[in-house]
């Protein structure tokens, strides 16, 4: 009887192991929609997928494995039942026959999971070369987009190292390098696109409705980058120029740093535009580029022009000799503006082929005109267009000493005349009574 006990709990540990309904489990996991890998970020989202069927194909593996163990455990309860009857005659005969039952709706669906496992395997092993395919000429195609982007890379490097070796100019140099890069990142744009677009005809038509939308949202960004393009191509400003910006009723003089597709960036400097009205100098002024389209930009280095004119005037009484004092000042500006005088000359032949120029006389200037308390005497000189304050003091301290010389030369400065009338006194009494 012990033995007979000793089965029995045999078979119910068997009985209670196998008790998990299997039918959830012979039935494969659906398998998702393969993926489309068309760019390079697509090749991670492949590999993730197949790491994901593989994983449930793993998991149904897993759950075949287990079906077999069950029933393995039922083979042994069904021999275990067979040692029991042989001990005791009246064991129930259903409970045989359901253990006879249940082996084999189990060994059925065991059966049913090798079919579907070798179906399910097949379209796994399909799905993962197809991918691998697809990844794979992924790879081979942005290898290609590499080293053509390489070649493209040392094209424009070799092209540089001519630049550099054929324009001994910085200020050329700067600009055709900034136009090279331009160049070199547009060309990998325009490749990476061609090679990734599959209908280039419907991008460029959704490129053209997008851009009329942006275009109008940011007017003034694309205005800007029209506005480079006008200054780099055009060549009416370059990085090192001196220019002056009219901006918001005040005015701004200083040298080109930087010339970017959205703005010019330059350094103010001293000049007499700082003295008279900023009183401030030295700081960085960034201007739009489509300033170039709306604002006053005058560039007083343009192109070979170096030099520009400028101007003092001083005012002598109009008891002065103000023809003697024209011509004093006709000399000492003749005197300190003679080497500029002869660059401009050599600067004005040379932008004869590109301009035409009606007066190129460069000799000094010297007006005269009748102003409030005497003659002023206006002289006209070409300096460097860097360095005006500098020359403009000079000549500036030369005239006045020049002129506090001459005797019959006398600096004007507000005066006023003062004419008292006095009134003829007659004595109380009649002289002629007297005589």
């Amino acid at each position: 009887m012990a033995q007979e006990e000793i089965l029995k709990s045999q078979s119910k540990q068997l009985e209670e192991s196998y008790s998990v309904p299997f039918s959830e489990i012979i039935t494969p996991p659906s398998i998702e929609k393969q993926p489309e890998v068309t760019n390079p970020f697509n090749i991670f989202t492949g590999i993730s997928y197949i790491k994901k069927i593989n994983a449930d194909f793993n998991g149904y593996m897993k759950h075949k494995r287990e079906l077999t163990k069950l029933i393995t455990l039922l083979k042994k309860e069904d021999i275990i039942y067979d040692e029991i009857k042989k001990i005791d005659s009246e064991t129930d005969v259903l409970f045989g026959q359901k253990i006879k039952q249940k082996l084999e709706r189990f060994e059925n669906a065991l059966s049913t999971m090798d079919a579907a496992t070798n179906v399910y395997k097949k379209r796994i092993e399909a799905i993962e070369v197809n991918v691998n395919k697809k990844i794979e000429a992924q790879i081979y195609e942005l290898m290609f987009i590499g080293i053509l982007v390489a070649i493209v890379f040392f094209l424009f490097f070799l092209l540089k190292l001519a630049v550099k070796k054929y324009f001994t100019d910085n200020e050329r140099y700067y600009m055709a390098n900034k136009a090279i890069n331009f160049s070199n990142y547009f060309l990998i744009i325009v490749i990476i696109l061609f090679n990734y677009i599959e209908n280039v005809s419907y991008f460029v038509t959704i490129l053209g409705f997008a851009s009329a939308g942006i275009a109008i949202a940011m007017k003034d960004w694309f205005m800007s980058i029209l506005g480079w393009l006008v200054i780099v191509f055009g060549g009416s400003i370059h990085v090192g120029d001196r220019i002056r910006v009219d901006m918001d009723g005040k005015e701004f003089v200083g040298d080109v740093m930087d010339i970017s597709s959205l703005r010019m960036t330059i350094l103010e400097d001293v000049t007499l535009t700082s003295i008279m009205y900023n009183r401030r100098a030295g700081r960085i002024i960034f201007i739009p580029n489509n300033f170039i389209f709306t604002k006053m930009i005058a560039n007083y280095t343009h192109s070979t022009l170096k030099t520009v004119w400028d101007g003092i005037n001083i005012t002598v009484t109009f008891d002065s000799n103000h023809k003697k004092a024209m011509h004093i000042a006709k000399e000492i500006t003749r005197k300190y503006s003679k080497g500029y005088t002869d660059i401009t000359r050599k600067q004005l032949n040379k932008l004869r082929s590109e301009y035409s120029l009606k007066n190129t006389n460069v000799e000094p200037r010297i007006f005269s005109f009748i102003e409030t308390y005497g003659v002023s005497i206006d002289s006209w000189y070409l300096t460097n267009a860097y360095a005006t304050l500098t020359l403009r003091s000079t000549i500036s301290v030369e005239i006045v000493e020049a002129f506090n010389k001459e005797d019959d030369i006398t600096i004007a400065f507000p005066t006023q005349d003062l004419y008292i009338k006095r009134e003829k006194k007659t004595p109380p009494f009649d002289l002629g009574e007297i005589a």
